[in-house]
C-alpha cells in the first residue's frame, strides 16, 4: 500500500486555509493549476510509497515509539512559496519547527529500521500543498496572496500514518483519497 506519515491540521484551520484558497483561485491563470482538495491538505512528514504489507505492522510499532518520544507542539500555517519553479505551490508553517523537523525524522528513522526503502535524506521543510501543475508555471501573484496569510495555532497532539489512493478513473483533475490507516498520540498529549 502506499504510505506516509503526516500532522494533519484540525478542521478549523483546514476551513481557515479553504477560505484563502477560495480567493487564491480568484487570480488570474488559476485554472491552469490543480488545485489540492480540503481531504489532501496535509504536512508530509515522510513518504514511504509503496510498502509491503508485512512491513506495515513494525513500520507501525516504530511510528507509534516516534510518536510516544516526541511531545505535543504548536503550529500555524503562515505564509506560503512554491517548489519546481511553479510545480508545487504551498502554504508554510510556524510555531515549533523544531519539533516538527524532529518527528520528521524520526518517521524517516522509523521507516528506514523497518525496512522500507527512503532513497536519498533530504532536508525537511514543513509545507502543505495547495495547487500543483505538471509543467512550471508563474505563481509569483499567488505565492504574494499567501504571504499574509496566517492561520490560528493549534497544538499538534498526534501522528498519523496515511495511505494514499491514487486515481484510477482517468477523469481530469480527479484527486488521491486519503485514508488515516493508524494514528498515535504524541508524548505529553491529554
Amino acid at each position: 500500500m502506499r504510505l506516509f506519515a503526516a500532522v494533519l491540521p484540525p478542521d478549523e484551520v483546514v476551513h481557515e486555509l479553504a477560505s484563502e484558497v477560495a480567493e487564491l483561485k480568484k487570480l488570474p491563470g488559476a485554472d491552469g493549476l490543480r488545485w489540492t482538495g480540503r481531504p489532501g491538505w496535509h504536512f508530509t512528514l515522510a513518504f514511504y510509497g509503496e510498502v509491503e504489507d508485512d512491513l506495515v505492522p513494525e513500520l507501525s510499532e516504530r511510528l507509534e515509539r516516534a510518536a510516544h518520544r516526541t511531545p505535543a507542539f504548536p503550529l500555524a500555517l503562515r505564509g506560503g512559496g512554491q517548489f519546481g519553479r511553479g510545480r508545487a505551490l504551498w502554504a508554510g508553517a510556524e510555531g515549533d519547527l523544531v519539533t516538527l523537523g524532529l518527528l520528521a525524522d524520526r518517521t524517516e528513522a522509523a521507516a528506514r529500521k523497518a525496512g522500507v526503502p527512503m532513497g536519498e535524506h533530504h532536508r525537511y521543510k514543513a509545507h502543505l500543498t495547495v495547487a500543483r501543475s505538471r509543467y512550471g508555471v508563474n505563481v509569483r501573484a499567488y505565492v504574494d496572496a499567501l504571504a499574509g496569510f496566517g492561520s490560528r495555532t493549534w497544538t499538534v497532539d498526534e501522528l498519523v500514518l496515511v495511505r494514499s489512493n491514487l486515481p484510477k478513473s482517468g477523469v481530469p483533475a480527479e484527486q488521491p483519497r486519503y485514508e488515516a490507516v493508524a494514528r498515535w498520540r504524541l508524548g505529553g498529549a491529554g
